[in-house]
């Protein structure tokens, strides 16, 4: 409303004190509205909630002083554009996966997942520990962007196929959705990869626009329906051995807030990267379970020969990466040598365990 109407509308004392009652507090309070885009259909299950728990994360704990109202893909922009419409202000964050971006920068792809990388306990002790943060700032600072981690879908499946992979020359002519870097190895191995939204995911495997498709993990992939499309449901995914999730904001709107509320913010994606990993780990079991005896999908593991070859391609690709400019080769360099000091730890611990208990319990 303006003031002046106002004051000629209501009178001079009246106005007054309305203007006391209604119009400070607002201003005063400096309550904001932000808007959120993710690259996720709206409300799916893990992605899309967990985009939703933490736009109302932040509001709860802000207590209404910032209000996040989110737009799924499609809603305010397609899904592939969030990443512009933060960097240039027409949102204020995003919830996606960063290797989205890889057209921005091929280096964003280790801050959701490489081929042959790490897990998610390894991506938050680099991301924490390692300097792995500091190097997400600098480079998606190059993009008027702040990123934290805000969510891990765990070891993700191979993906789902019309056919048997049981050789190198199987792979040769498949058309497979998968981005990033793991898309890439495909590619040198003689397949079609291709990126697409998760929206677009069953029309194209279904219309047999692409043969075979990775999505997240059984709970995820139940839900979207691809065994009704695919017969087999391969294990042991190369490409995205521990996903993080991203949560980016304009930097000049970061650089607006308070420390406490950009304590608050920081709070709210570490809370969602721990409770979206636990959420994943409780229903994909369960989901998988379901697949097996009432969908009767088949179980596969790529072999060893098959398994070893992308493993090896894989180490090329991500290797490359660190050709492209000073960044890459500092982001690659620090990665590399947390995924060693870590898996030392992991694979003597964890892996020696779960190999025994399996053993011992079955």
């Amino acid at each position: 409303m303006d003031r002046r109407s106002f004051l000629k509308n209501a009178g001079l004392a009246g106005a007054t004190a309305g203007a006391a009652t209604l119009a400070a507090p607002a201003l005063a309070s400096g309550k904001r509205e932000l808007k959120m885009v993710t690259t996720w259909p709206k409300n799916f299950p893990g992605l899309g909630t967990g985009a939703q728990r933490i736009a109302d994360r932040i509001t709860a704990a802000s207590e209404g002083q910032l209000t996040v109202k989110l737009f799924a893909a499609g809603e305010l922009v397609p899904a592939f554009e969030s990443f512009d419409a933060v960097s240039n202000g027409t949102a204020d964050m995003y919830h996606a996966a960063d290797y989205y971006w890889l057209g921005k920068h091929k280096a964003f792809g280790f801050f959701t997942a490489v081929p042959m990388g790490m897990t998610a306990a390894e991506l938050e002790a680099w991301m924490h520990f390692g300097g792995g943060q500091e190097l997400w700032d600098e480079l998606a600072g190059q993009f008027n962007v702040k990123s934290f981690l805000a969510g891990n879908t765990g070891l993700q499946a191979g993906g789902w196929f019309n056919k048997e992979i049981n050789s190198l020359e199987d792979l040769k002519g498949l058309k497979m959705r998968m981005p990033g870097l793991g898309g890439e190895v495909l590619r040198r191995l003689g397949a079609s990869a291709v990126a697409l939204p998760g929206s677009e995911i069953f029309p194209a495997l279904q219309s047999g626009a692409i043969d075979a498709t990775e999505w997240v993990g059984a709970w995820n992939d139940m839900a979207f329906g691809f065994y009704k499309v695919a017969k087999y449901y391969y294990t042991k995914g190369f490409h995205e051995p521990g996903a993080g999730l991203s949560f980016g904001m304009n930097k000049g709107v970061w650089e607006s807030f308070t420390p406490g509320q950009q304590e608050l913010i920081r709070s709210a994606c570490m809370a969602e990267n721990n409770y979206m990993f636990a959420e994943y780990n409780h229903n994909n079991g369960a989901a998988l379970e379901t697949l097996l005896t009432k969908h009767n999908v088949q179980v596969r593991d790529f072999s060893d020969d098959v398994f070893d070859a992308i493993g090896r391609k894989a180490e090329e690709v991500v290797a490359e990466v660190a050709e492209t400019d000073d960044i890459s080769k500092r982001i690659y360099e620090s990665y590399v040598k947390s995924r060693k000091e870590t898996s030392a730890w992991s694979s003597l611990a964890e892996r020696n365990y779960l190999t025994a208990r399996d053993r011992i319990l079955g």
